[in-house]
């Protein structure tokens, strides 16, 4: 997806940290570039954003899909907190190799490079390689309201800091991080042809997930673990899943 499609926030006030801290499932106090989602009070995805976290304010970085809904779901907790939520004129851009001046590293994996804030000339890398190869879902595609987070990947990837107390949805994220075993999530699997994304995966008849984004002989697919074992149908392309890997 290209950077182009993304939306700049700035949230300012005394209270925003707080603020934040209360909502998203990163910890926004560690400062720096945060990789974060907002949560359903049953625990369920609602939105993922990057947070870059200043001395004076915090940039929002959204998939301009979502953006106007994260703002109006961030607003409406507001309250009497001293917190404003207004557009910025700054672009996000992202790339590979020698980063500029001010630029972070993703911070999600190594792999997905740079990103960085300002008003100059936007550069868009496209990340669709990287994010297949590492299992790294995407906001519309693999992140979808039904999503469960840890289902998604999001303490591989940083996603989500189980020590830094409340949030909308913690209770179950942390139910099932301890309590639970995960029989579904994604995963990246070997492909041999294509398929739309969305296409139901089958073995033998049975229904075993959905495959979604694709690049150099892999995807990633969202996966009932017990069925996905030997060759798996998506359409017309062949699927396989290593559990090891």
């Amino acid at each position: 997806m290209s950077q182009a499609d993304r939306k700049i926030f700035t949230i300012s006030g005394a209270d925003r940290v707080e603020f934040l801290q209360g909502l998203v499932t990163n910890d926004v106090a560690r400062g720096g570039l945060i990789y974060t989602a907002l949560l359903t009070p049953q625990g369920k995805y609602l939105a993922d954003f990057f947070l870059m976290v200043r001395v004076d304010d915090i940039l929002l970085d959204v998939n301009s899909q979502i953006a106007d809904a994260v703002v109006q779901r961030l607003s409406m907790y507001k309250l009497r907190a001293d917190v404003q939520i207004s557009p910025s004129d700054l672009k996000v851009s992202n790339g590979f190799g020698a980063a500029p001046e001010g630029a972070v590293a993703d911070p999600r994996h190594v792999d997905l490079g740079w990103r960085s804030y300002g008003t100059g000339v936007q550069a868009a890398a496209d990340l669709t390689a990287q994010r297949v190869a590492h299992c790294i879902p995407e906001t519309s595609i693999e992140l979808t309201p039904d999503t469960y987070i840890l289902e998604a990947g999001f303490e591989r990837f940083n996603g989500v800091d189980f020590k830094k107390g409340c949030y909308v949805g913690q209770e179950v994220t942390a139910r099932m991080k301890h309590k639970t075993e995960l029989r579904k999530g994604l995963a990246t699997v070997s492909i041999d042809g294509a398929a739309p994304i969305g296409t139901e995966i089958t073995r033998e008849g049975k229904t075993v997930g959905t495959l979604y984004s694709q690049a150099d002989g892999r995807a990633i697919a969202y996966l009932r673990f017990d069925r996905a074992i030997g060759e798996m149908q998506a359409g017309t392309a062949t699927l396989t899943y290593n559990a090891t890997s």
